[in-house]
């Protein structure tokens, strides 16, 4: 079967792969479509330091049973799922404190294991997630199950003014879950296109960084105060410090992005301001269900959040050109139909 393979930071091709057979206590699986994550392109250009190399790509994933599972009427065959991409060990602090999404040991798909971006793959069946929703829906599911947990470790209310920086696909998930625990949210990028997904997919106001003042308008916004909630989806030094600087006193600020450089503080302000600084991984299941009921509600612009579908041979062209042009694209996704 084909798979595709990024070989080494920049070197992505269709390889030949062996097919995969399903072991005891597995469940396999056409692969429909797959997304292209951040963190996909930060392995391409050779920034994740999670990644090892060759990998196959692929977390994102939507997919059908081929063989079901005989124990489980929800799993027969031909029943559409999204999949939960990390492993848990079980055993290590996060696991024991009942967060394995953010296991000491996780392997997730496509990054320190071999990903769905390939025609057929196994998984267990307490991994995945059925829904009747399209290929395009399912395949949205995990990344948007990332902004939802950051959204519930940052204990969002419906008293809350939620500040979330970065509107891509994880930003747009924090908008969303901001949004349906009736915060009042602000969105902040650089792409008025990304900012108008934002507003369709529950965001309040938004702010182009490239053209007004964050600081004045949040200040603006907020009476003075700051946002209650601060979400950094982006990953850079300079939003970082940003966070800390514009969050309210005794505010929350959440990270989500890795940052790629060290990043310097005011740490004054983690005490004058006496902040919660959380950070947040991955999701649990509950937000599997909570982002699956979103989408089925019709509530996410789903259409808007995409920008482009390309079939498998033609996924690592478009890696590419989201490398070199990143301005360019929303959500990347490859059909394997």
């Amino acid at each position: 079967m084909r798979a595709l393979v990024l070989k080494k930071p920049g070197h992505v091709s269709i390889e030949t792969i062996p097919d995969r057979v399903a072991m005891d206590g597995e469940i396999l699986l056409k692969v429909r479509m797959v997304g292209f994550c951040g963190s996909d392109l930060n392995s391409f250009r050779g920034l994740n330091p999670l990644v090892s190399y060759p990998r196959i790509l692929g977390h994102e994933v939507s997919a059908t049973v081929l063989e079901g599972a005989s124990h489980d009427s929800a799993l027969s065959a031909g029943t559409d799922v999204a999949l939960f991409p990390y492993t848990n060990c079980g055993t290590c602090s996060s696991c024991r404190r009942g967060r394995p999404n953010a296991c000491q040991f996780n392997q997730t798909l496509g990054v320190q294991r071999d990903g769905a971006l390939t025609e057929f793959i196994t998984m267990t069946p307490e991994k995945l997630f059925p829904a009747r929703l399209s290929a395009k829906e399912l395949c949205l599911v995990e990344p948007l199950t990332v902004g939802f947990h950051a959204v519930a470790r940052g204990r969002v209310s419906a008293s809350d003014t939620v500040a979330i920086w970065g509107c891509g696909g994880v930003g747009l998930g924090a908008v969303a879950a901001s949004s349906c625990r009736g915060a009042r949210t602000i969105c902040i990028d650089v792409d008025d296109e990304k900012l108008k997904v934002a507003r369709a997919a529950g965001g309040h106001c938004t702010i182009n960084s490239l053209n007004e003042s964050v600081h004045d308008k949040l200040r603006e916004l907020t009476h003075g105060h700051g946002p209650d909630v601060a979400i950094e989806a982006i990953g850079s030094p300079e939003t970082f410090r940003t966070v800390v600087e514009e969050v309210a006193f005794t505010g929350r600020v959440v990270y989500i992005g890795y940052a790629k450089q060290p990043v310097s503080y005011e740490t004054r302000l983690f005490v004058q301001k006496e902040l919660d600084i959380l950070g947040s991984r991955n999701a649990q299941p509950e937000d599997f269900h909570a982002v699956i009921k979103l989408i089925e509600s019709r509530l996410f612009p789903v259409d808007q959040a995409v920008s482009l579908v390309v079939p498998l041979q033609e996924a690592a062209d478009a890696l590419r050109s989201w490398s070199e042009h990143p301005s360019r694209f929303k959500k990347i996704m490859v059909s394997l139909d």
